[in-house]
């Protein structure tokens, strides 16, 4: 059986909104919509990830928009869960008259369909009893700075605005006023009411076929059939697959599948602090997250995407010029396009007055020397374990490598995406390291050409500098920065180091990362939780605080898993999936009383998860 949870009846609350991880996610690989535990769908672009958003009011419960369906009467629990090993969300309301259950799903008929049209469907089934609920469709276009037009159609309404028109086609009868749809309607045991948006502005109603119990029960049993279709592929049969299998599918549910992208999460704005300014938009593709993504998909046997992604990325290689950050930008867009001006939604609010909202983000233009390495790793995994990459890709790769050659030992923002100016990260020579020593090992693997000698060179030039300057001999601990040419360095901890082991720079069992095991734990964990790095010891730019990231708590378990710690590891782990949400969902980050951060949900949150339930599974035999 899937994750579910009861709880007690909690809508809104007074400041209007639900906490972050009181949502599941549905979408048809082209999109995303966030659903609540009280049945509102109050996050929802289209008709892309990246596009302004219909709903919004998880950014601003006035101005945002939403759909909402609810009993009239006085609900006392919630349930949501998903439909076993699919994407299809069901959320149950029991009520004092009876129960009734919302099934929402985006469905998907087949894989790479010419054909496909984005509907989101709502299925309002009577379980129990006799209920009388109301709805109310809501739309603001552009990220609520636009009202649309609201007109009749034969079987449902249709909202118009300057950027985007969205149909919704309806068992019930719905009223209009100027901008929103709403009804009121009561279904005896056994009834059904059903709710079809479509995206498509289509003036031809008859063009869109009947609306009846059985055209929903068909669009229901063929997206049914896709999900289990697409998870029957895995190859994960270990201790955790409920947990591997959900963040399998929520990683699928953030490629878009027209143009293989793997974009980092469906949301922005959502704050790592409430009321805090630390809110970015994510719904971009990271070179790094994607790539980390790309690994995550190779271990469970998702060839295609893996297949997918590549041709995406070939794309940009082949494009790459180099300018002041390098040839390869930190992210792009669906399209690979790496002009993301950031702007901030002066109009929204915020998610409980987490101002301001951003849209775009800046960060496409920093010096983020780490994503090298973890590009080409991702690469050479796929070289391994896949069909192996072009003669075009490798040329193009090699001239990647010719400018990291001369530019490795320069400063930039790193993983972490500072907005203090630029450091020696520690963390960047490793993965500049990763780069070169993949190139290498592709390069004996296949017989492929390159200058092996000078790339050796440069790859142990790398090494020994992690070694003499990235270490603390006094505390006994690789740090965040480089000393300086003399002098130690600056004790300043950070949890990306945890990845030495898994990239193969040193031994799990080497007594430096062994020590440094020991001062991450005494400096960024709390019991399994833990922080990427000490903002007051290390500023970074910015004002507020911020919560654990979670994908450095599953770094964390893979790490003790890799050191021996098998034990402490499985608690960790464990431990870990409490904080999941009630279907399995995590955030960016963890609060401290286990509230999710930041967007919601975040591909490298699941993409650690599964890593370390397969290294962890591993070391238990």
């Amino acid at each position: 059986m899937e994750r579910t949870q009861a709880q007690t009846s909690r809508t809104a609350d007074p400041s209007g909104y639900l906490p972050i991880e009181e949502h599941g996610l549905i979408g048809d690989l082209r999109t995303a919509a966030l659903v609540g535990t009280d049945g509102r769908i109050d996050w929802f672009c289209a008709p892309r990830f990246d596009s302004p958003s219909l709903f919004g009011s998880l950014l601003d419960c006035h101005r945002g928009g939403y759909w909402e369906i609810a009993p009239v009467c006085r609900q006392v629990k919630h349930h949501q869960f998903y439909f076993p090993d699919t994407n299809i969300l069901l959320t149950r309301m029991l009520t004092e008259d009876g129960i009734v259950e919302i099934q929402d799903f985006m469905p998907i008929l087949r894989e790479k369909d010419p054909r496909h049209r984005q509907r989101l469907v709502r299925r309002v089934v009577n379980v129990r009893g006799g209920i009388a609920l109301r709805v109310r469709i809501a739309p603001r276009m552009d990220y609520g700075r636009e009202e649309p037009r609201t007109e009749r159609m034969e079987q449902g309404v249709r909202f118009t605005g300057e950027t985007l028109a969205v149909s919704v086609r309806s068992t019930v009868d719905l009223k209009l006023d100027a901008t929103d749809a709403y009804a009121e309607f009561s279904l005896n045991e056994g009834e059904t009411a059903l709710f079809v948006l479509e995206t498509s502005d289509d003036r031809d109603d008859s063009a869109n076929g009947a609306l009846d119990a059985t055209t929903a029960d068909e669009l229901f049993d063929a997206t049914v059939a896709f999900w289990r279709r697409w998870l029957s592929q895995s190859t994960y049969t270990g201790r955790w697959r409920e947990m591997v299998h959900r963040s399998a599918l929520t990683l699928k549910l953030m490629t878009h599948e027209p143009t293989g992208a793997i974009i980092a999460s469906p949301t922005l704005g959502l704050p790592e602090q409430v009321g805090g300014p630390r809110n970015w938009d994510y719904r971009y593709v990271w070179i790094r997250d994607a790539a980390f993504s790309l690994y995550a998909l190779l271990r469970l046997g998702f060839m295609q995407e893996a297949q997918e992604f590549i041709e995406w990325l070939a794309e940009r290689l082949r494009t790459a010029t180099a300018g002041p950050a390098g040839p390869l930008h930190v992210m792009y867009s669906i399209d690979g396009h790496a002009d993301l001006p950031e702007e901030v939604l002066g109009h929204l609010e915020g998610y409980r007055g987490s101002y301001p909202v951003r849209v775009g983000n800046s960060a496409s233009d920093q010096r983020q020397l780490d994503i090298y390495g973890e590009l080409i790793d991702s690469i050479y995994l796929f070289n391994k374990y896949g069909v192996g990459i072009s003669h075009d890709s490798w040329a193009d790769l090699c001239q990647i490598l010719e400018w990291l050659l001369e530019n490795w030992d320069s400063t930039d923002e790193s993983i972490w995406e500072t907005r203090a100016g630029q450091q020696d990260h520690t963390y960047s020579r490793l993965m500049c390291w990763v780069a070169v020593e993949r190139m290498i090992r592709m390069a004996r693997q296949r017989g492929l050409p390159g200058d092996l000698g000078r790339w050796a060179m440069v790859r142990d030039e790398i090494y020994r500098q992690i070694m003499a300057r990235g270490w603390d001999p006094e505390v006994g601990t690789f740090v965040q920065r480089l000393a300086a040419d003399s002098g130690p360095p600056e004790t300043i901890m950070d949890a990306s180091l945890l990845l030495m082991p898994m990239v193969k720079f040193l031994s799990p069992t080497d007594p430096r990362f062994r020590s440094t095991v020991d001062a991450i734990a005494d400096r960024l964990v709390v019991d399994s939780l833990v922080f990427r790095y000490d903002p007051e010891q290390a500023p970074d730019g910015l004002d507020g605080t911020e919560g654990t990231f979670s994908i450095c708590s599953f770094w964390w378990v893979e790490a003790l898993a890799r050191t021996g710690d098998v034990e402490r590891a499985r608690l960790a782990l464990e431990k870990m999936f409490t904080y999941a949400n009630h279907v399995g969902l995590y955030a960016e980050q963890i609060g401290l009383t286990g509230e999710h951060l930041g967007n919601f949900p975040q591909a490298f949150t699941h993409l650690a998860l599964i890593s370390s339930a397969i290294n962890l599974d591993h070391r238990m035999g």
